[in-house]
């Protein structure tokens, strides 16, 4: 395994990829290793939640990474306190990073979890620094870090409290409902910076959750926490992410989950067309075979031209849910209004038989 090769992202080969940072505030070269051979703890875990689940718990060099320029990413630096992820979420974009580390990117990122287990300290030490400015820094845009490891590590509060502490604007996306743990944190950050949180909800079918993320919270249980924390007055809003052609980009999916986001009191909706990079793109078709072989074809035409799906295809599906999002009175131009959908009225007591029309849910 190579550790040693944990280097600057200015190697990579994938200038769209945050990965670590290999400089620090004392000029480190960006050629040296985030960590030694010396610095990592492999430990299993012998509970039902973790089984066959490996920790390499490393004691990083440094957690503060800068995207390379040429990313598509809307910031400039990010926290990962983790590498690989239990979410097992098959068209995970992140499954390269694994490859760095001679580790598998399929069962292997799903499995072989890395710890930066230092970073809480490490982050504070790079906040405290009179080279850094405050720059907003984003966290969840590799990895989740609220997968189930960090119920385990807890490196989330004290994360939390240092960018509290320097009053650091910061953002979070997640799929985790541990997140709700440290509620109280957020509200203390808030009270002093701007902080931002979104959920991943690509859809809301149970069938399609169950196959491509099995190993997230269930789509309503994600909800559960935008409405927790908007109800805590914190914003929260939505990335459906991924939409994905021809399993959850039907006019009925899309109307059901921009509804239940609506419902559950989110600002905003932004969807995110299935994108397949090198590492994710093998995974995901594997699985594709075996479970829609028939969509195969349609699949290698439609990614023919790379990792993104064509632009009239990303239009198509964006304005189909800004209009949704408009219908149900949420979206970019109207997030400071929060308003909810009210639920469905109970239905009237029976009376003559008349046609019911069946939901997905």
């Amino acid at each position: 395994m190579r550790w040693e090769n944990l280097t600057d992202p200015t190697s990579s080969t994938d200038p769209t990829e945050p990965t670590d940072d290999g400089r620090t505030e004392h000029g480190r070269a960006p050629d040296a290793a985030l960590f030694g051979a010396d610095a990592v703890t492999t430990r299993t875990i012998d509970t039902p939640e973790f089984a066959g689940v490996t920790f390499h718990e490393i004691r990083a060099r440094s957690i503060v990474n800068r995207v390379p320029g040429a990313s598509r990413m809307p910031f400039e630096w990010t926290v990962n306190p983790y590498r690989g992820c239990t979410h097992a979420c098959v068209y995970c974009f992140a499954r390269n990073t694994h490859r760095y580390l001679d580790l598998d990117t399929g069962l292997g990122f799903d499995s072989q979890i890395v710890v930066k287990v230092n970073a809480p300290t490490l982050l504070r030490h790079h906040l405290a620094s009179r080279r850094w400015h405050g720059d907003h820094i984003a966290m969840g845009t590799n990895v989740d870090c609220y997968q189930r490891a960090e119920g385990r590590y807890r490196l989330m509060p004290g994360i939390l409290e240092a960018l509290r502490d320097y009053a650091n604007p910061f953002s979070i996306l997640t799929k985790g409902t541990l997140i709700l743990r440290d509620l109280p944190l957020l509200r203390q950050a808030a009270d002093v910076t701007d902080v931002g949180i979104s959920v991943s909800v690509g859809f809301v079918d149970q069938e399609l959750w169950r196959t491509v993320e099995p190993g997230t919270p269930a789509p309503e249980r994600r909800l559960d926490v935008v409405r927790a924390l908007t109800d805590a007055g914190i914003d929260c809003g939505v990335l459906m992410a991924p939409v994905i052609p021809f399993l959850g980009d039907r006019p009925e999916q899309l109307r059901a989950t921009v509804r239940a986001v609506a419902q559950a009191g989110a600002t905003s909706v932004t969807p995110l067309v299935l994108h397949l990079r090198p590492g994710a793109r093998e995974w995901f078709m594997a699985w594709l075979g075996r479970h829609h072989p028939y969509l195969v074809r349609r699949y290698e035409r439609l990614y023919a031209e790379g990792a993104y799906a064509p632009k009239w295809y990303q239009r198509r599906v964006t304005r189909q849910v800004h209009e949704l999002a408009e219908e149900f009175g949420i979206g970019p131009s109207r997030a400071a209004l929060r308003r909810r959908v009210p639920e469905p009225e109970p239905e009237a007591e029976p009376g003559p038989a008349t046609p019911t029309q069946l939901t997905l849910l």
